[in-house]
């Protein structure tokens, strides 16, 4: 049996002391390393050392009673969370480090939602039990209030009397046994083990990482608890989850295989319809990797120069192309460079780092020559700013961080893109239509096989998702619309795939040049924590912000609130707030949904975006043997096919 285990925390959880207890006691590692001695096995990178946090997802892999494990180190840092999600997308089981200290933090509760909306069974371990003042029923009752009721401690010699009610309460069989007196341990851990892969039941166990208690008999119990159904007979199959380059500068795509099994050189379907050779396959452990010559069902896996792939992908067996992650960025910033260096060469190193880190979506904004990135946080533009200074010997910084709108539209338009050069030839018709919040952008082809071949048509969907297309009030990424192929047009002798990809491009641009735009601010969930003496002053200021508000929570002479808020509104919020509780009150948020941003006029007033500076919504048509442009408004009365019936 091969399974995937991954661990995450907030971060200063001692997540990674965790990892390096757990492959210690079973001899993945000869020696235990620490974080703040800048060798613990998984934070192998130089600035991971430098910095003492866990920057990129690693892994290790182990054996344990003829069963192979890998094991998934992730970040805790809130800016590097979309890193901890693509892991997230893979795992069989994830292990969840609590600070018996801290509690359920912010982050920690957004770990939790991302593991239920990856339907990731999860164990959990109370860390830091050494601590002075650490009460287990207090961490215990807030495990249950912040993440679950179904959260129960289990011990680890033998099954606790609460633990054995819990597993048979949600088992007819074992409930009736057990009302009669009856107990049989061997029964109830299988039984508990369907239960923690169902998601029904979630198993806490506590120690201290640092010290190691604990560790050894909670990894007993997780491989134990622990079961994977992989078919290696079945048509191969695998989910691209991580981009790297290795020191020698050679494309590492790390994949999951999620069925069958392939060999080095083997030909595997990719989503556009195409084939890829895989060539040399690499098994990581931490910085160091063995080549193998198979790979099976369960595995993870690095193979070398395969391009184009990226994460989310699945290739082979139902292969297509990624789906939208959940956490996105809320803020953007302009680069700053000595512009005696070449902007091309900032742009393809940035781009090389997009690359591995996909929500950068680096642009250059051809109206105001700058260069933008999607951000998480300061922490972030940190560490890509020292990347650059050591991969590419280039120093740059970053203007003031602003608010990343997304755009959308507020009715269904229909966009043309003619693309016809000389011995060049597409046409393409596409219909947008807004959708519900937070349903990114999807695709549909209404175009029939006989007026446009299929292998056009999944191209065209290719270009529809390579790219984040821009909205045209402000240029912010367009979010949450339906893009249906209406019709296409190839030609027999003159038609590339370029082609399509000019004419995709122009179509979406045409359509949003026609539509009303709409622009989506990002609101977040808040949770505030505050002495009682400053509730009225608290309360105030969240009714001038326009917050939503639940009901809030006394406890003792503190009280607690959550809710939600626009991001703009609690960033400036921050300080004002720690100045009213006099540092005494704590503030946590994360996005939570986008949503019509209540000051549209002022913000596109100010952004003073030219549309037609940036992707073009004209077409290019050819006659007496030369393509001339024609502009955005003229284009459908030079079109070759009518869309008349779909509007």
């Amino acid at each position: 049996m091969r399974k995937t285990i991954g661990i995450l925390a907030h971060v200063d959880a001692g997540k990674t002391t965790f990892s390096e207890q757990a492959l210690y006691a079973f001899s993945a590692i000869r020696s235990l390393g620490r974080v703040d001695h800048g060798n613990a096995f998984l934070d192998s990178h130089p600035l991971e050392k430098q910095r003492g946090i866990t920057i990129f997802s690693d892994q290790a892999y182990f054996e344990k009673d003829g069963d192979r494990y890998f094991w998934v180190d992730t970040p805790g840092h809130v800016d590097f969370a979309s890193e901890m999600e693509r892991a997230v997308s893979i795992l069989d089981y994830a292990v969840v480090i609590i600070s018996a200290s801290d509690g359920v933090q912010s982050h920690t509760q957004s770990i939790w939602k991302l593991l239920k909306d990856y339907n990731v069974p999860a164990f959990l371990f109370v860390n830091k039990m050494d601590r002075p003042g650490v009460e287990l029923r207090n961490v215990m009752a807030g495990l249950k209030k912040e993440l679950s009721q179904d959260c129960v401690y289990i011990g680890t010699d033998t099954l606790l009397d609460e633990a054995k009610e819990a597993i048979a309460e949600r088992d007819e069989e074992l409930l009736n046994m057990y009302l009669s007196g009856g107990f049989d341990e061997s029964l109830w851990l299988k039984k508990l083990a369907v239960q923690i892969k169902k998601r029904e039941l979630f198993p806490v166990f506590s120690g201290s990482a640092l010290r190691g208690e604990g560790v050894c008999e909670f990894m007993e119990r997780l491989c134990g608890l622990t079961f994977c159904d992989y078919d290696d007979e079945a048509e191969f199959s695998a989910k691209v989850y991580k981009i790297r380059h290795d020191a020698n500068g050679e494309r590492l795509c790390f994949f999951k295989v999620l069925s069958g099994s392939a060999k080095t050189r083997d030909e595997i379907a990719s989503f556009d319809g195409g084939r890829i050779k895989l060539g040399e396959l690499r098994r990581y452990h931490g910085g160091k990797f063995t080549q193998v010559s198979e790979i099976k069902a369960g595995e993870l896996i690095a193979a070398v120069s395969i391009p184009d792939l990226m994460p989310g992908d699945i290739i082979g067996l139902n292969a297509k192309k990624r789906e939208g992650f959940r956490l996105e960025p809320m803020m953007a910033v302009s680069v700053i460079w000595d512009k005696a260096v070449y902007v091309q060469k900032v742009l393809s190193a940035l781009k090389l780092l997009e690359d591995e880190e996909p929500t950068l979506s680096v642009s250059f904004n051809h109206g105001t020559g700058s260069v933008d990135l999607s951000v998480m946080g300061p922490i972030q533009l940190e560490i890509i700013k020292q990347l650059m200074a050591d991969r590419y010997n280039l120093s740059i910084d970053f203007g003031p961080m602003r608010v990343l709108y997304m755009e959308t539209i507020e009715s269904p338009v229909i966009g043309v893109g003619h693309y016809e050069p000389l011995r060049h030839y597409a046409e393409v018709h596409l219909k947008i239509t807004p959708t519900d919040r937070g349903s990114g952008v999807t695709f549909e082809s209404l175009a029939h096989v006989d007026d446009l071949a299929l292998n056009w048509q999944r191209l065209i969907k290719t270009h529809v998702f390579e790219k984040a297309h821009k909205g045209v009030l402000i240029g912010a990424p367009l979010t949450d619309v339906k893009i249906e192929l209406l019709c296409g047009r190839a030609h027999l002798k003159h038609t590339e795939g370029g082609d399509f990809r000019e004419s995709t491009y122009r179509a979406i641009r045409n359509a949003l040049m026609y539509s009303k735009p709409v622009l989506l601010e990002p609101v977040c969930r808040f949770l505030l924590k505050a002495p009682l003496d400053t509730y009225g002053r608290v309360m105030g200021d969240l009714v001038r912000m326009q917050a939503n508000c639940d009901p809030p929570i006394m406890e003792d002479e503190r009280f607690s609130i959550a809710g939600e808020a626009t991001f703009i509104s609690l960033a400036e919020y921050h300080t004002d707030f720690l100045a009213a509780t006099h540092g005494r009150g704590s503030m946590s948020y994360s996005l939570d949904h986008y949503e019509k941003c209540r000051d549209q006029d002022r913000i596109a007033q100010e952004s003073a975006y030219n549309p037609l500076a940036d992707d073009t919504p004209d077409s290019v048509f050819c006659a007496h043997g030369a393509g001339f442009t024609v502009p955005w408004d003229q284009v459908k009365d030079y079109m070759h096919l009518s869309h008349e019936e779909f509007e």
